[in-house]
């Protein structure tokens, strides 16, 4: 039967201002069920503010294989360190 249902991807929040993390997996028909399913299988014991369900199928991810293409591209660009920028005296400590 689970095969026939699409699969969801779920993500918690454990409590305002932190962000949300990939919990699991549900299988379920709509956005509604898959809600009431990760809340049933993910947040048993009272865990979390919130949750959000992304249907599989919507999302994408980069191969590992391309790790070095994807994210090596950033090293040469020293401006996007904090490193780079000198903070005046009168900021103190940020």
């Amino acid at each position: 039967m689970n095969a026939e249902l699409p699969l969801w991807e779920v993500f918690i929040r454990p409590r305002n201002g932190l962000a949300h993390k990939h919990a699991g997996s549900v299988h379920a028909s709509d956005d509604v069920m898959a809600l009431h399913a990760a809340r049933d299988v993910y947040t048993r014991r009272g865990e979390g503010v919130s949750i959000w369900v992304v249907p599989s199928a919507a999302m994408t991810a980069s191969d590992p294989s391309e790790k070095d293409q994807n994210f090596e591209p950033t090293a040469s660009k020293i401006y996007r360190h904090p490193t780079f920028y000198e903070i005046p005296e009168e900021v103190g400590n940020m």
